[in-house]
């Protein structure tokens, strides 16, 4: 199969040299992605740290057409990532684990809300108010907008709940995306463990290493149940 596998988190510029973000850097979907080109699968891992591969202690895969490492920076640059890796009917698979901005800043302003937009804001007021936008769900246009067929995985991180509250969210969002596969964790847990399913019609608690390659095997399992959508 060809499986892109997205990792890492998306920057949110507030002029040319601020702005915000997570503090997830990728690890997860950049092991997703190596246990998939061990299986023998061609891999576009899309991360906004690919120099963060260095650090896994693993051999990274070089010289080899089954791998690619596309970077990306901000929301729009993984935007026009996917938008291009999903219409293209080679793909058979999207893992979606990278943490991508819920917002994204429109506007600087002062206490007297006049507009300070710059390339640089200057540093000489005492208060200065962002004005945010919600950014559209990428995994609500991978089916609906780009039209992709193969097999689609999503992630859903919450804070605070337990974990029946946590895989009833993550059921209900991942039938929204109409996404096949869920992997679920809590921001409390999410260096222990994560939940994968459904699988046999429930969700099965995994630790963070056991996740790669019961998540591989999942994708493999759905791949197989339905025809090659290649023209």
């Amino acid at each position: 199969m060809n499986i892109v596998v997205t990792a890492g988190n998306t920057f949110v510029p507030i002029d040319s040299v601020r702005g915000i973000t997570n503090r997830f850097t990728g690890t997860t979907g950049a092991r997703i992605a190596l246990v998939a080109h061990a299986r023998h699968h061609s891999v576009t891992l899309c991360t906004s740290h690919p120099d963060m591969l260095a650090s896994l202690g693993v051999p990274i895969p070089t010289d080899t057409p089954r791998w690619q490492v596309r970077p990306y920076h901000t929301f729009d640059e993984l935007h026009a990532l996917l938008a291009v890796l999903c219409q293209d009917p080679t793909t058979d698979a999207l893992i979606h684990s990278a943490a991508v901005s819920d917002y994204r800043c429109t506007g600087v302003f002062d206490q007297q809300m006049r507009d300070r937009s710059a390339s640089k804001i200057k540093s000489d007021e005492p208060m200065l108010w962002l004005r945010l936008e919600r950014t559209p769900k990428l995994i609500d246009l991978v089916r609906a907008q780009w039209g992709f067929a193969g097999v689609l995985v999503k992630f859903k991180l919450e804070a605070g709940v337990s974990t029946t509250e946590l895989l009833a969210i993550a059921e209900r969002s991942r039938r929204q995306s109409q996404a096949d596969l869920m992997v679920a964790n809590t921001l409390e847990g999410v260096q222990r463990e994560a939940y994968l399913g459904p699988i046999d019609g429930t969700y099965w608690p995994l630790s963070r290493e056991q996740l790669p390659t019961v998540l591989i095997t999942a994708v493999e399992s759905v791949a197989a149940t339905r025809p090659r959508h290649r023209p």
